[in-house]
């Protein structure tokens, strides 16, 4: 299944900001978390679909999960 990330990618950006607070690399990351490099490098970079499952697994690391909620729209 894919997720479509939020155009300022919210997921993308805890990711990378939770992982350097831990002081890894996203290799580092890719390997603790079970995941592709790759993967990792989309997922921060704010490709616009990943597989939900992957990035629940990513999510994982801290304690979280991506889980339905009401959008939020940005003010115009």
């Amino acid at each position: 299944m894919a997720f479509s990330l939020l155009m300022d990618n919210i997921i993308g950006n805890y990711i990378k900001t939770e992982r350097k607070k831990l002081g890894l690399t996203q290799e580092e990351f890719a390997i603790r978390s079970g995941l592709g490099l790759r993967f990792i490098r989309e997922l921060e970079q704010g490709k616009k679909t990943v597989r939900l499952d992957k990035v629940n697994q990513a999510l994982q690391m801290f304690g979280m999960e991506a889980v339905p909620g009401p959008i939020k729209h940005k003010e115009d």
